[in-house]
């Protein structure tokens, strides 16, 4: 059993060097209820770290510390990790009453 698992994630790892591939993860787990921190953690570290923090220009002990679960990241910091898969953080009225 945990083969499959180690299987699933490394072809989860292989799909989210896509780019494309990566928005749609994104976008669907964000619908799904699970939090953008734990979302770009995934991803992230499925990238690689270092290999993300030299390409956002950030150093990857910031990127660390912004996505640890106990952390409270900034608008601005979360722009900056949603930049290279070309998404942005938006507010937009709700249109269904829970």
């Amino acid at each position: 059993m945990a083969r499959r698992s180690r299987d699933w994630n490394e072809g989860l790892a292989k799909n989210l060097r896509d780019p494309e591939f990566t928005r749609a993860f994104i976008l669907a787990s964000i619908d799904e209820g699970i939090p953008l921190t734990a979302i770009l953690s995934k991803v992230i570290r499925a990238y690689g770290v270092k290999e993300f923090a030299a390409k956002i220009k950030m150093p990857s002990s910031n990127i660390v510390r912004a996505l640890h679960p106990k952390s409270n990241p900034t608008l601005s910091t979360l722009e900056r990790l949603l930049k290279p898969f070309k998404l942005k953080l938006t507010v937009e009225p709700v249109t269904r009453v829970a």
